[in-house]
């Protein structure tokens, strides 16, 4: 899709703090995080629902690497994961880590963003794509 805000991360035309790629995945740090780490996993190719995607099974295993990775990163077990596909019409997984104090309560706050300096989502992006086997 050209009008796709995802589909454009994809191919370069706006910029992102990429934390994985592969040739069916792409994974990026949120702009508007609701903690520090948090990711969204897009399949390249453009689905408009999660559950449209040809290999959901890879997709998903890739989310777990994913996961991992951050919980690594960040010293965490928490992470919670959530599929809405309202916002953008393209699917895509949100992976959050959560920590003790964060702000969100029992869950999390869709409201509570978090305001990150370009230069610390650049060492978070780093930090998690060391963590990626």
């Amino acid at each position: 899709m050209n009008d796709c805000l995802f589909c454009k991360i994809i191919k370069g035309e706006i910029p992102s703090h990429k934390v994985y790629e592969d040739e069916n995945v792409f994974a990026f740090l949120d702009i508007r995080p609701l903690n520090p780490g948090h990711t969204l996993v897009i399949p390249k190719k453009h689905f408009r629902w999660v559950w449209d995607i040809d290999d959901i099974g890879d997709y998903y295993k890739k989310i777990g690497i994913i996961a991992n990775a951050i919980k690594k990163s960040f010293e965490t077990d928490y992470i919670v994961s959530l599929v809405f596909g309202e916002e953008i019409h393209h699917a895509h997984v949100w992976l959050i880590p959560r920590f003790e104090n964060d702000g969100h309560g029992g869950s999390i706050d869709l409201n509570n963003i978090k305001e990150i300096s370009k230069e610390k989502m650049e060492k978070i992006a780093k930090k998690i794509k060391e963590e990626i086997i």
